[in-house]
């Protein structure tokens, strides 16, 4: 499969950069405010055009003398952006006109020494002149070939004016850029989430072993959802860092309240979340409701608990912890749990082997035969009890699919089934078939009892 050719965003603050990308895009993953900074890290979107693709890269805004160490990080983000680029789009804004930080970017675009950026190569630059709302805006747009290079686009980004314009030009100025089809996608999706400031991005850059994403001391830093793909162990991984989930109460309007609606997105099209939890607080309600709503949503889930380095250790913390975890989450005690280290590396890798292993087991099939042997035994051993003088009962059962395992239980009649006798009949299957880390789904059909003999026949 051909690579995608690489366009990256880049300009001073608050310019349009994150809604042109929305626009390029087609959907809104990069938060739009009007205020200068909002796009801390770099955000990654696909992008078709008559039937051809690129990868379009969102960066922060271009400071040229950053004043913190956080606009410094951010700096350099957008330097790594460039490095990775095929072509840059050098987005400006039409209501402003010429800048003296337009000038000094194109100066550093022109002679290919952006900061931050490794590769000292030219790349080709596209000037984009946002917010050309009106043709009085699209005229003035002019006046940005004054920046030395020979594209300049006007867009509004907003509404849309000239994208198919500057989508053609994108793809004429990529060298024979290749079509690309998209298959069936069989990387392992994972998802790292947790409450802010549990050391998320600096899980996420130890695993990639390089600065991915902007870490800070500052809680909430990572305010985008931003997909990276890496091998490891011979499979391919989409790993998804996302902003930290705060309990809904507290979510404050605005940037922060996308933020969260995008870290729920990423749980939903995850295969496995990595849930992370502090060892220096340990389990919260917060990180418990988290994992509920991965249960919810029917997704893998490995429990890691960070900043191990800085627990005082003997022989038997580990098993205090684990004791003290399955007593918090002993609604899911057949989640597994990683002790590590973000900062030092102690053991980041083995939740990438854990994610593998808890892949497996959604995707694991038990025949119709062996499911039915085990649910057999078990209703005789533990029968239901009555309830206003009926009783359950459960003629046969079948694995109905997979990611995660859902089994449906035929049975006279499903208002009978206690949530007690559902979450037993779940703890059995994990029992005899294991399903460590993932969801498991039951469902309960009727089934009449002269159908039983018919269903029986099914087993096998």
């Amino acid at each position: 499969m051909p690579p995608k050719p690489i366009v990256a965003i880049v300009g001073r603050p608050n310019v349009g950069k994150s809604t042109l990308f929305n626009r390029l895009t087609g959907q809104r993953r990069a938060i739009v405010e009007d205020l200068p900074g909002t796009t801390r890290d770099r955000l990654y979107g696909d992008v078709e055009w008559s039937g051809r693709f690129f990868t379009v890269i969102d960066t922060g805004g271009l400071e040229l003398a950053p004043s913190s160490n956080m606009m410094i990080a951010i700096v350099n983000q957008v330097g790594v952006a460039v490095d990775e680029a095929d072509l840059i789009l050098f987005a400006v804004d039409s209501v402003d006109g010429i800048t003296a930080a337009d000038e000094e970017i194109a100066q550093l675009l022109r002679a290919g020494q952006v900061a931050g950026s490794k590769a000292r190569d030219k790349k080709p630059v596209i000037v984009i002149a946002g917010k050309a709302d009106n043709q009085a805006r699209r005229d003035a747009a002019n006046e940005f070939y004054a920046l030395g290079f020979e594209d300049v686009v006007p867009v509004s980004a907003l509404h849309g004016a000239n994208s198919g314009d500057m989508l053609d030009l994108i793809f004429s100025r990529l060298a024979d850029p290749p079509g690309y089809e998209e298959d069936d996608d069989d990387r392992l999706k994972v998802a790292i989430v947790g409450r802010p400031n549990v050391g998320k991005s600096s899980l996420l850059n130890k695993l990639l072993g390089q600065e991915r994403v902007v870490v800070s001391e500052v809680p909430g830093t990572t305010r985008d959802a931003i997909d990276t793909q890496i091998d490891y162990s011979g499979r391919q991984f989409v790993l998804v860092d996302t902003a930290g989930i705060r309990r809904r109460g507290r979510i404050e309007p605005g940037i922060e309240r996308y933020s969260v609606l995008r870290s729920e997105r990423s749980v939903a099209r995850a295969d496995v979340i990595l849930l992370l939890v502090d060892a220096t607080e340990m389990v919260t309600a917060q990180d418990l409701h988290i994992a509920g709503d991965v249960e919810r949503e029917g997704k893998g889930l490995v429990l890691v608990v960070n900043k191990w380095d800085l627990i005082e250790k003997d022989t038997h913390t580990v098993e205090q912890f684990l004791n003290e975890i399955g007593r918090e989450f002993n609604f899911m005690r057949w989640v597994p749990t990683v002790f590590i280290s973000a900062l030092t590396g102690q053991r980041v890798h083995r939740v990438l082997d854990e994610a593998i292993a808890v892949e497996a087991e959604r995707q694991k099939r038990i025949s119709t035969g062996q499911l039915n042997d085990v649910v057999e035994r078990a209703v005789t051993d533990h029968p239901p009890q009555t309830h206003k003088g009926k009783q359950l009962r459960v003629y046969y059962a079948t694995q109905a699919g997979v990611a995660p395992p859902t089994f449906i239980f035929f049975v006279n009649d499903p208002n009978l089934v206690h949530f007690a006798y559902e979450r037993f009949l779940e703890n059995t299957l994990r029992e005899a078939f294991g399903f460590r880390g993932t969801t498991v789904r039951l469902r309960f059909r009727p089934r009449k009892k002269d159908e039983e003999v018919q269903g029986r026949g099914r087993r096998g």
